[in-house]
């Protein structure tokens, strides 16, 4: 498909290196298994998308200007998060779009941005079996991936190669979970309920384990899960793909060593 390894740089978002930086590792070692060349900026910082959904467009702008310079010369940006790529697909070019210094490369950068799974399948072609995984999964449609990003399908057709692995459909599977970023914030009640018809919905499908692609939305479910008594495991699909959850506990649930993992 490609002449050469496309030259890809990994946007790792804030909550995966605060709190899940195995889906950081997991999202290298799938990408330089399709065949790219991995590079992860080490001047990257948020994509700014708090700020922006807050109103604050002057923060959001000097944020999105450090990730633009840190991005441009890359020919992909992948992130595994449909919510940060999104941001960075679909609002960087209306961001700047007073701006003639940025408005010409957020465009640019915009065009190059994709979410990991869609990458991997639409992009890199990849079709190749992952490692084993034992158990029945249902798959959550994060908000932005799914309608931002078009995320739907390639992440099904990723798991649908996992020996072992049974994906099990939720009957309301891209209903928001309530975590929407600040959402949760400004109105935790109706996000409390959100989460919690959500994770009913996960026990009814009978699934054992629940998969995404963004932290948010798994950080948000896995907490109610475990304040719920809930054994169902929840986990970011590239950890699935990548054949990395023998490396660290599902989300929410204490190390391996019995201590409580402030990461997870």
């Amino acid at each position: 498909m490609f002449q050469t390894k496309p030259r890809v740089a990994l946007f790792v978002t804030c909550l995966v290196d605060l709190y899940r930086p195995t889906v950081g590792f997991a999202a290298i070692r799938l990408l330089e298994r399709a065949g790219c060349q991995v590079e992860v900026p080490a001047t990257q910082t948020c994509c700014g998308q708090p700020a922006y959904n807050s109103g604050d467009r002057a923060t959001a702008k000097d944020l999105a200007r450090a990730v633009v310079d840190a991005f441009l010369g890359y020919d992909f940006v992948v992130a595994p998060s449909g919510s940060c790529a999104g941001m960075i697909a679909h609002h960087y070019p209306a961001l700047f779009a007073d701006d003639p210094d940025y408005r010409g490369r957020a465009e640019a950068l915009a065009a190059r941005t994709q979410e990991l799974t869609a990458f991997l399948s639409d992009v890199m072609g990849v079709e190749a079996a992952a490692p084993p995984y034992d158990g029945v999964a249902a798959y959550h449609d994060s908000c932005s991936g799914l309608r931002e990003m078009g995320v739907r399908d390639q992440p099904r057709r990723l798991l649908a190669g996992v020996p072992g692995l049974t994906v099990k459909e939720l009957a309301e599977r891209d209903v928001c979970c309530g975590f929407g970023g600040t959402f949760c914030v400004k109105y935790p009640d109706i996000s409390a309920r959100m989460v919690t018809d959500k994770v009913a919905d996960i026990r009814a499908s009978g699934a054992d384990t629940l998969l995404a692609g963004d932290m948010g939305c798994l950080l948000n479910i896995a907490g109610r899960l475990r304040r719920e008594g809930s054994e169902v495991r929840v986990r970011h699909v590239a950890e699935v793909l990548a054949g990395m959850t023998g490396d660290v506990p599902p989300i929410g649930e204490p190390r391996i060593d019995g201590a409580e993992d402030p990461r997870a």
